[in-house]
């Protein structure tokens, strides 16, 4: 086949996506429609052209942006647990800066907060995290882990101080959310938090911080930081350490040995 011939073959296929999107918007609005009184066991086949939109306008901007506020005026309109569901599913794919509103709405009820953190987790811009930070000191305790959790995924850097500060939160549960998170984000201040803490962590706190430093210093490592990961690593190989965890951290010096 030759370039030209190649060229007017996507030439096509662009044309008919495009055709596609078009010819499917009346399509698309009943499926929006249908959204307001969707749930449990209503056939999922009615809101498949919201999907297909989804891929058709994929390289379109203003399509993408004009999808996005339809999803999100559903969302805050009242529509039930399934739909709810349904929507931050499709946000963790097209949610942007004005998705994060109606999403961080979401984080303080046990029936939304995780699908709603999974679609902010997935939204770059630096927002997202502050809603997330935000929403810590009003949700529950059953609830702060799992946020904790999408910071730390997000190697959220301005979320270091907060988070080691739950260090030493009475529930261990967030307090272990805490550690891993740190050693997710795994930079230098993440790395003397978790230093810091080990020194004086209770009982059932010592593996969790142990593990969140090997944790650290792995990425502090794959980020060409080897000094720090080492002198991280020969902290968490101490005598008072399981033995798997300071066999880890021998493996670690060990490998940061053969880096250049």
């Amino acid at each position: 086949m030759t370039s030209k011939e190649t060229t007017k073959m996507t030439l096509a296929a662009d044309t008919a996506t495009v055709a596609v999107a078009q010819t499917d918007s009346a399509a698309v609005d009943k499926a929006l429609e249908t959204l307001k009184t969707y749930d449990w066991g209503a056939d999922r086949d009615a809101l498949e052209p919201i999907d297909q939109a989804i891929v058709a306008t994929h390289g379109d901007a203003a399509a993408r942006k004009a999808l996005e506020k339809s999803l999100v005026d559903a969302l805050a309109g009242g529509i039930s647990r399934s739909a709810q569901d349904y929507v931050c599913r499709k946000l963790r794919i097209v949610g942007t800066i004005q998705s994060i509103e109606a999403l961080a709405a979401l984080l303080a009820d046990e029936k939304t907060s995780h699908i709603a953190r999974y679609a902010l987790e997935r939204i770059p811009d630096e927002k997202a995290a502050e809603a997330m930070r935000d929403a810590l000191p009003e949700v529950s305790s059953k609830l702060k882990p799992g946020i904790i959790g999408s910071l730390g995924a997000r190697r959220d850097k301005k979320s270091l101080m907060v988070l080691s500060k739950l260090l030493g939160d009475s529930d261990i549960q967030v307090a272990r959310a805490a550690a891993q998170s740190l050693g997710l984000i795994g930079t230098s201040a993440a790395a003397k938090e978790l230093s810091k803490f080990a020194k004086k962590a209770p009982a059932n706190m010592k593996m969790p911080v142990a593990d969140a430093c090997l944790v650290c210093a792995e990425r502090l490592l794959a980020d060409g930081r080897k000094s720090e990961a080492v002198a991280l690593y020969r902290e968490t190989k101490g005598d008072d350490q399981p033995t798997h965890v300071r066999a880890a951290a021998l493996k670690g010096i060990l490998t940061a040995a053969t880096k250049r």
